[in-house]
């Protein structure tokens, strides 16, 4: 009915969706918990199928976040350069016996905080976990809440979002610069080895040795597991025929300034 009237416009868009996972050893909220052991935080991110997700709980609005935590979008995004997780239950199996929690013998659950428009992806996320062994339970709390949570470094696991402000790596990778505080920092990561190699990409003039740098940087941070990315997210327009000069772009800005209606 629509095929000739309306044409569907795809586009990258700087967002990511993810799961945080708090890594500052000094809480007493870290010291106590499992995902304080990195293979854990890589089990988890092993465990669970981000592409059935995907189809079934988006429509396929959005793509696997299979790569780093910059997001598709950006000139520095290479997912054959930063190497993500896909799911492999068995690898995760095997994370959970070296990490000493064979089958997940011993783990005590972890509490998975989110908002109730994303409870269904927790839950999907959940059901997974718990057939290798990680036993999640999801609470539902406010947004505000959430947000006071994860800032004073009350939430051990929890889901977050990151837009861009501008269109450049930096701005996602400043998310895990051990300098910063929570907010942008809610995971209180801290690896000096990043901070060198991202103190170098953001002096860094030349676009192509930066954007090298920002994957590397992207890469530590993955290995590290302080994050669970979920998907990168899409724009869609619908756009009448007779609408020109209407492109969408990476930060869903509405540019008007071409428009013209036929």
């Amino acid at each position: 009915m629509w095929k000739n009237k309306i044409e569907l416009q795809t586009q990258p868009y700087l967002n990511i969706e993810y799961l945080g996972i708090l890594v500052d050893s000094s809480s007493p909220i870290v010291k106590n918990s499992a995902l304080r052991l990195r293979k854990i935080r890589q089990a988890i991110n092993y465990g669970f199928d981000r592409r059935k997700m995907i189809l079934y709980l988006r429509n396929s609005l959005g793509t696997p976040a299979e790569s780093g935590f910059v997001p598709m979008g950006l000139p520095s995004f290479n997912d054959s350069l930063v190497k993500g997780y896909t799911y492999d239950p068995n690898k995760a199996a095997q994370l959970l016996q070296e990490a000493g929690f064979p089958g997940g013998k011993g783990l005590k659950p972890v509490k998975l905080l989110t908002i109730s428009i994303y409870a269904d992806f927790g839950n999907f996320i959940a059901r997974q976990l718990e057939e290798i062994g990680i036993p999640v339970q999801v609470e539902v709390v406010q947004k505000s809440l959430l947000f006071e949570m994860t800032s004073g470094s009350k939430a051990a696991f929890f889901r977050g979002g990151w837009i861009a402000d501008y269109p450049d790596a930096e701005n996602y990778l400043s998310v895990f610069y051990s300098k910063n505080p929570a907010p942008p920092n809610y995971t209180r990561y801290k690896n000096p080895v990043f901070d060198k190699v991202f103190e170098q990409a953001i002096k860094e003039t030349n676009d192509s040795i930066r954007y090298t740098l920002y994957r590397q940087a992207d890469q530590i941070v993955i290995n590290d597991a302080p994050v669970v990315p979920l998907w990168y997210d899409k724009v869609i327009h619908l756009v009448q025929k007779n609408v020109s000069g209407f492109p969408p772009n990476a930060l869903n800005l509405l540019e008007l300034r071409r428009t013209q209606i036929n």
